[in-house]
């Protein structure tokens, strides 16, 4: 073998193998609707709103009444809502939230440098993103489910607000990503096989 052959011998061996377009439009589609969970998710939080029950408005962050003299006039203090156990199971439910937040913007990240820094590492990036939105999606659930279970006894389809279904699509959405970024990283590579160059 000449000097030549053995250097593009070479060449061809560090180089990485070259991704499908329908894998690349998967995984910028996963990304995508991961940030549109996000997004989704973070609004839903922050406005906190998710109950209307005749004339109060139950919310993560406060507890409202309306009147034809006064308005509406929100309190922080959950306490005063006179549903037991509210202003410690609202604690949970703003926590579960939040965290899923934040756990879904690490897997985000994790999702979008998996697909800019293509090396050797960028399958478990990709991976270990998927599982952060799986963690988030459990996390979401949670505060949906304390949150509608502290108020059990007001909860009506037409009382839920359009924040809480902005959360509720989110937590779906959470749960989406992670699985089919999950199904799409063994698909293209499955995990037990060794890799060849």
């Amino acid at each position: 073998m000449t000097a030549i052959a053995v250097q593009a011998q070479r060449l061809l061996a560090h180089r990485k193998p070259h991704r499908s377009f329908f894998e690349s439009l998967i995984r910028t589609l996963i990304i995508a609707c991961a940030a549109l969970a996000v997004v989704l998710s973070s609004i839903a939080i922050c406005d906190g709103h998710w109950l209307l029950a005749e004339d109060r408005l139950f919310g993560l962050w406060h507890f409202c009444t309306t009147s034809n003299q006064t308005g509406l006039l929100c309190l922080r203090d959950l306490s005063q809502a006179r549903v037991p156990g509210l202003a410690t199971g609202m604690v949970l439910a703003r926590t579960a939230g939040a965290l899923a937040v934040v756990a879904a913007i690490f897997g985000l990240e994790l999702f979008m440098v998996s697909q800019v820094c293509e090396d050797l590492h960028a399958r478990r990036k990709w991976a270990m993103g998927s599982v952060l939105l799986l963690v988030s999606f459990i996390l979401s659930s949670g505060g949906l489910l304390s949150f509608v279970f502290l108020l059990r006894s007001q909860v009506t389809l037409t009382g839920l607000t359009l924040m809480f279904w902005c959360e509720f699509s989110s937590c779906f959405l959470f749960f989406l990503n992670a699985i089919s970024g999950l199904h799409i990283n063994s698909i293209t590579h499955p995990w037990g096989q060794p890799r060849k160059f």
